[in-house]
């Protein structure tokens, strides 16, 4: 693990706790068809997973389904239209931020989200700090493609070596090893259907403040005697 120079994050179920808006659209789908909602905490762990995701978890619908595009357009559509009325930055974000900025670290945001949602969420949930923000349509490929996570870092100026990402999905982890990144589980985010000990992670963290906690170590390791 390099001394990190950049920090680099996921945003939904990392930064972000956005499942409560996720899951709303897709009850408010399941309610227009007449079929009685789905529990949240079903559908939280879908959350990272996208339209596909929730779609499999909320209908049992995949994209092979003949149904699959037009429900995954409703489902956008639906979620666009009510997407900051329950999300909100996980707890101790805001002072893991503050602390990077007090460390000096620049610090940006890759995402898979398409950037119809990204740009006004971040906005919304006071992000408008972040040095860069790689959308899902930013490059030609998503993760757990490394694309995003090196044009994040070609727009900081930072070689990936120096970049640490942090996700709480596997793909993020992925992504993160083929860029050359450091790469950082976030267990207190949705994590999908796998345990993030499966990952092999370069490390797995259970709070934002641990990782400021991680930073801080690297820095002192390196700190002139």
């Amino acid at each position: 693990m390099h001394n990190p120079q950049a920090i680099l994050f996921d945003l939904d179920g990392t930064l972000a706790d956005t499942a409560p808006d996720l899951a709303a659209a897709i009850n408010a789908m399941r309610v227009r068809r007449s079929l009685a909602p789905v529990h949240y905490l079903s559908l939280r762990p879908f959350a990272s997973a996208g339209a596909r995701g929730l779609l499999a978890a909320g209908f049992n619908i995949t994209p092979e389904d003949v149904n699959y595009e037009s429900m995954r357009i409703e489902f956008l559509n639906q979620y666009e239209s009510a997407m900051a009325v329950h999300s909100r930055l996980f707890e101790h974000v805001t002072t893991l931020l503050h602390g990077l900025n007090a460390l000096s670290l620049t610090w940006g945001i890759v995402t898979n989200k398409a950037t119809r949602f990204t740009k006004p969420l971040i906005s919304l949930l006071d992000l408008q700090e972040a040095r860069c923000v790689i959308s899902g349509d930013t490059t030609p490929h998503a993760k757990p493609h490394p694309a995003p996570l090196l044009e994040g870092a070609r727009r900081l100026g930072i070689r990936s070596e120096h970049c640490w990402y942090i996700g709480d999905d596997l793909r993020d982890i992925q992504a993160a090893e083929a860029a050359g990144m450091t790469s950082i589980a976030a267990a207190w985010g949705y994590c999908g259907a796998t345990e993030p000990r499966q990952w092999k992670a370069d490390a797995i963290i259970d709070s934002p403040l641990e990782l400021l906690e991680l930073i801080r170590a690297k820095h002192l390791q390196v700190a002139p005697s």
